[in-house]
């Protein structure tokens, strides 16, 4: 079984999977008269293939305990999936980059701070949704449309907090 300690998500290391999404670290405008800062453009949305179209969905997700113990990983090859807490939940991340197989020296696992989202790229492996202490609600933008957007592989994962 592979064994990950989770690290804390900072963009730099998340790069190879994705976007984090934080506006504490993203650059906005005002609009509204000045009343509302727009932070624009936080995360990349891919959607490939026949008849593609953008979702925006609300995932609620009960918590995980840990350690966490995973039996696979998922990945979305036709489009990316971003998700992002609407009440400060932390969730874990546990991402390896795109392919047709995993490379266990590869996988990485992550730690939200609570104001932080995530994108994956089209194709990045990755867990399920895995949100910590309560159950969490997620605005989820992610791809609809023909075409299988989801394949698994097995891999036996746990994952630890420091």
């Amino acid at each position: 079984m592979l064994e990950l300690k989770a690290e804390p998500l900072t963009p730099e290391a998340f790069a190879p999977f994705g976007d984090v999404i934080d506006t504490r670290t993203a650059d906005y405008f005002p609009i509204n008269a000045g009343r509302t800062r727009r932070y624009h453009d936080l995360a990349r949305v891919e959607t490939l293939g026949e008849e593609a179209r953008t979702l925006i969905s609300i995932f609620v997700s009960q918590p995980v305990e840990v350690p966490l113990t995973l039996e696979f990983l998922e990945r979305h090859p036709l489009g990316s999936q971003a998700f992002m807490p609407l009440h400060g939940e932390r969730f874990l991340v546990v991402v390896a980059p795109p392919g047709e197989s995993i490379d266990p020296g590869e996988v990485r696992a992550f730690v939200t701070d609570g104001r932080q989202g995530v994108n994956y790229r089209a194709g990045t492996w990755h867990a399920i949704q895995s949100v910590l202490e309560r159950e969490g609600e997620f605005l989820v933008v992610d791809r609809g449309g023909r075409g299988n957007n989801c394949d698994e592989h097995p891999l036996a994962v746990r994952v630890t907090l420091d």
